[in-house]
């Protein structure tokens, strides 16, 4: 039985995680649990699973779950101090690490268990989009097995040889037959909205995705498919891919997950119902199939599948991405950081959803290209592009 952390528990991800660890009790001790401050959930989740550990990064929360958990008589023992949780992520407390905290605070956690060559559930796509190339280097020197959880790059890798599999980051796609990975999103809750709308979409409307349950963060980059920018940027890293390699479709149905194309015409796709515990399921399984909890896909009553190639006028963050993406780390540290920031200002109704794309651009044209030199490095540029958006939310939009 492996012993395994769930980085981001309280999440969309880690609730799928843990139902796929109910439905399958012999694979995996859960021995640590990190939040940020979902005090009450948190709770429930160690009177179900008893870990050793649990993380909150809020200082407040971690108190009032320590209080809570002697109140019960449970004797999880509570980290709040950043260092402690690296630490233990670099233990024999922990074999298999879920990576699933949201945005540029996953990446100090994520890479701390890289670097101590443990197995990785990689859910976490910022930490690649941040990070690539260091990322990669990491994982190539510590030996840690990197399994890509999210859906689109989970149906990539089922859709691979073995070969490839075994050499993620480093993989020779043209030497093992593959012509182009096909990148497949759904378009979001938009995707027919006339664009003369899109300045009114209020925040209620924009996380509210037409197959997928996710976050609200999430679910806004759904919306304006920074989302599938950003697993371009992964995909990029994962598979080693150059620029002709990648291509983005629109598929609504959000049933195709991704497909493979190869040299002599075939096509390899991953299918199955929209639901995150398909692919963890697949990664928590290791090497055999295991139980997801997930109904089987009823292709009689499954929709007629469409496709059709990206609108960058309407999904202009989709664009800035893939420019970003071979322009070099920097230039996606700064996408991604301006991103969350636009996103949580439209979320909190200080900037209009149109307004999200503009606000990141303007970012990414503040800055020139630089050598990234080591992670801490790419963490100050991540610090000078959230102020440099924020101060343009603050001198511009604001009221």
């Amino acid at each position: 039985m492996k012993k395994l952390a769930i980085l981001g528990a309280t999440g969309s991800i880690g609730d799928s995680t843990l139902s796929v660890c109910r439905s399958n009790p012999e694979l995996y001790r859960v021995t640590l649990l990190a939040a940020s401050s979902s005090v009450d959930k948190m709770l429930r989740l160690c009177r179900e699973f008893t870990p050793l550990y649990v993380s909150m990064s809020s200082t407040i929360a971690a108190e009032k779950l320590r209080s809570l958990l002697k109140r019960d008589n449970l004797s999880c023992h509570v980290l709040d101090d950043e260092q402690e949780l690296l630490q233990l992520l670099a233990s024999d407390q922990v074999d298999s690490v879920m990576a699933a905290i949201v945005g540029a605070a996953g990446l100090k956690t994520t890479l701390a268990a890289v670097n101590a060559g443990k197995e990785i559930f990689l859910a976490n796509k910022e930490a690649l989009v941040m990070s690539g190339a260091l990322f990669i280097d990491a994982v190539k020197k510590s030996g840690a097995k990197l399994w890509p959880v999210d859906s689109e790059h989970n149906a990539i890798y089922q859709a691979l040889s073995p070969q490839l599999q075994n050499t993620i980051g480093v993989c020779d796609l043209s030497g093992e037959g593959v012509s182009k990975i096909l990148l497949t999103g759904s378009g979001g809750p938009f995707l027919e909205k006339p664009l003369t709308e899109f300045a009114a979409i209020t925040p209620e409307q924009a996380v509210k995705h037409p197959n997928w349950s996710m976050g609200k963060k999430i679910s806004v980059d759904s919306a304006t498919m920074m989302n599938k920018g950003l697993e371009y940027i992964e995909a990029r890293w994962l598979f080693n891919a150059n620029k002709e390699q990648l291509q983005i479709i629109i598929h609504p149905q959000s049933v195709i997950h991704s497909m493979v194309q190869y040299k002599d015409g075939s096509v390899i796709a991953q299918m199955g119902n929209p639901n995150m515990r398909i692919p963890i399921a697949y990664v928590l399984g290791g090497e055999q199939r295991i139980q997801s909890g997930v109904d089987f896909l009823d292709f009689f009553a499954a929709p007629d599948f469409s496709f059709s190639a990206p609108d960058f006028d309407r999904y202009p963050c989709l664009k800035l991405a893939i420019d970003a993406c071979f322009e070099g780390q920097q230039s996606t540290t700064i996408l991604n950081a301006a991103n969350e920031i636009a996103v949580e200002a439209f979320l909190n109704q200080s900037i209009k959803f149109t307004q999200i794309s503009q606000l990141v651009e303007r970012v990414l044209n503040q800055y020139e290209s630089a050598t990234i030199e080591s992670v801490d490095h790419l963490l100050e540029i991540d610090t000078q592009a959230r102020l440099s958006a924020s101060e343009i939310i603050k001198r511009d939009y604001l009221c």
